[in-house]
């Protein structure tokens, strides 16, 4: 980089930090305005500014980040494998959001330390770092902070970026701040993608030690005990009915899906739907009170009877539960433009999948998935409709799909083996 260049990166990296000490009275309303439908946002605030009341861990440290429930899931395989390589450190797992935090809690328990990853400001981002003092940090998907990269890189502390994935359109919106971005980018000790046009875009912003790794959510495996829920779930179904799962369902949505599935005329069917967010599980229960739906709230462990049309999916950690119950599983966040949520879940479960147009967040295992034959791209609420029927009248079709399905998850695993090859590299070049 030229000394031009260098100036100017400064110049911006000084600009982007005042620009968040200016934003911190926003900060501060944004967590409390979130707090009206998530009470949680109002803990742990010290540790979101580097400030931790729990001593600091007497062993080494490796410090995986993910952001929410995605992420956090998405880190399952990788922390059990880290555990299970260096059972002499501690794993420290940060997170941004407190769904991300209670999974991490559901899915590792006491013997990773959760806490939030602070804002990135030069304070706090030191305090967290003088703190835990992490020989390793792994950013899980897209996670670009400068201040904490560049503190990092200060600190001689290996960070990588894996699973790393950047859509066409956060790629432009990065690119609005190049130097910046580039600067960040090149301080990463290794950066391991999920496709090659993520690599295309993130070396296109400037980055290096680039390579294609794979997706860790294809190494994701449903827990037996989750099969085993999703079995007791479809006796409390009625093993006679006809399930259709809406998960990780977004804002307006629910009643496109509603609709279609009143469209579609299935006598005796049931409809799960799971919102992507827990804190509009109350949103759904009045918008089918207001339809006058019958329905029922998983949490409750009401009956079921067969006057019943929906189940409300109010519950955490029981998506691989939702998947093995149901005959017909539709992807949120696909129907309107949100990006889309993952369809690899539900293709490990074997059961056919429905998408919606817009699946930009997992393009690649989207348009893969529907290349194999286990899932279905519809355009709008009318092709759920046709999709919906067709499926659930043809067991012939869902059993060719869901196979499809298996066999699509199964053949894309190994990611997790590729990162924990690239740690051994940088572990034996820190020695």
């Amino acid at each position: 980089m030229s000394k031009g260049s260098t100036q100017e990166t400064g110049v911006t990296g000084w600009i982007y930090t005042a620009a968040l000490f200016l934003l911190l009275p926003y900060v501060a309303f944004h967590l409390v305005w979130r707090a009206r439908r998530q009470p949680e946002y109002l803990r742990h605030w010290g540790e979101r500014f580097g400030r931790y009341p729990q001593p600091p861990p007497l062993r080494p440290v490796i410090w995986p980040h993910a952001v929410s429930v995605g992420e956090t899931r998405a880190a399952a395989p990788l922390v059990k494998a880290l555990r299970a390589r260096y059972p002499e450190h501690q794993i420290l797992l940060t997170h941004m959001t407190p769904t991300g935090r209670e999974t991490g809690e559901q899915l590792f328990g006491p013997d990773v330390l959760r806490c939030y990853l602070p804002y990135d400001y030069p304070f706090a981002v030191r305090h967290f770092l003088d703190h835990f003092k992490p020989e390793l940090g792994l950013l899980l998907e897209t996670e670009i902070w400068p201040n904490l990269i560049r503190a990092c890189h200060g600190a001689n502390i290996p960070l990588c970026l894996v699973n790393a994935r950047l859509s066409e359109k956060s790629a432009r919106r990065y690119a609005r701040f190049g130097g910046l971005t580039s600067a960040s980018l090149r301080q990463m000790s290794e950066i391991a993608a999920q496709t090659e046009g993520d690599v295309r875009r993130l070396e296109a912003l400037g980055a290096r030690n680039v390579s294609v790794m794979g997706n860790l959510k294809f190494d994701i495996t449903p827990a037996p005990e989750l099969l085993d829920l999703g079995h007791t779930l479809l006796q409390r179904f009625g093993p006679e009915r006809m399930i259709f799962l809406a998960a990780s369902t977004r804002e307006g949505e629910e009643e496109k899906i509603l609709s279609a599935v009143r469209n579609a005329g299935i006598a005796g069917l049931l409809t799960v739907i799971v919102p992507r967010h827990p804190q509009r599980f109350g949103e759904l229960a009045q918008l089918l009170e207001k339809l006058r739906i019958p329905y029922r709230r998983r949490s409750l462990e009401q009956p079921i009877e067969p006057a019943v049309e929906v189940l409300l999916g109010d519950s955490m950690g029981e998506m691989f539960a939702y998947y093995a119950a149901c005959d017909v599983a539709f992807i949120g966040g696909s129907l309107l433009p949100y990006g889309g949520q993952n369809l690899i879940e539900a293709c490990a479960v074997g059961k056919p999948v429905i998408l919606g147009p817009h699946t930009w967040n997992f393009a690649e295992a989207a348009d893969r998935a529907v290349e194999a034959g286990a899932a279905v791209r519809v355009a709008d609420e009318e092709g759920l409709v046709r999709e919906l029927q067709d499926l659930l009248q043809n067991p012939e079709r869902r059993r060719r799909m869901g196979q499809a399905g298996l066999n699509f998850s199964r053949q894309h695993r190994g990611a997790t083996e590729k990162v924990m090859a690239m740690l051994e590299v940088i572990a034996s070049a820190a020695k």
